[in-house]
């Protein structure tokens, strides 16, 4: 888990992100604070939909340690700067993104870009140290299928 600032008409509001071990972006919440009860309310939301961590990997804010001790007690949580690095490279490509559009104009509207662009960008971001050149192009071709269908599906 980690999170990084967003300015949104000029106020700083915090984007929360958890990730999986392989990079894959599982929840995120924009928020306008950065205390315990924010922290909380991410890590209920992420438990809701995937359970209970096993070893959350987080950074040094003392609000993450506050919420994991609350709501998932006895678990061996990791605080380490260099421990989350998964996360910290997942934030690239939301700044980019996020430079492109001209910074986002409200929260809500952070929220729904995001929760669109991290599925989509997941389908067509594969990881292509990891796959042959045969077995990307097939993926490649996979995604670009899957993705005609939805949008043929959504035209119609």
């Amino acid at each position: 888990m980690d999170e990084m600032v967003i300015s949104i008409g000029g106020r700083k509001h915090w984007l929360w992100r958890a990730v999986d071990a392989n990079g894959g972006t599982l929840e995120f919440l924009v928020q306008s604070r950065r205390n315990a009860r924010s922290a909380r309310r991410f890590l209920k939301k992420l438990m809701k939909r995937w359970g209970n961590p096993r070893v959350p990997v987080t950074d040094k804010p003392r609000s993450y340690g506050v919420a994991i001790r609350e709501l998932c007690p006895g678990v061996d949580h990791r605080r380490h700067k260099g421990l989350n690095n998964r996360c910290e490279a997942s934030h690239r490509h939301t700044r980019r993104r996020e430079k492109v559009m001209g910074r986002f104009r409200s929260a809500r509207q952070a929220q729904r870009f995001l929760s669109v662009h991290d599925q989509t960008a997941a389908l067509f971001r594969s990881k292509r140290h990891c796959l042959s050149a045969i077995s990307y192009r097939h993926a490649r071709a996979d995604a670009f299928g899957l993705w005609a269908d939805m949008t043929e599906a959504l035209a119609a």
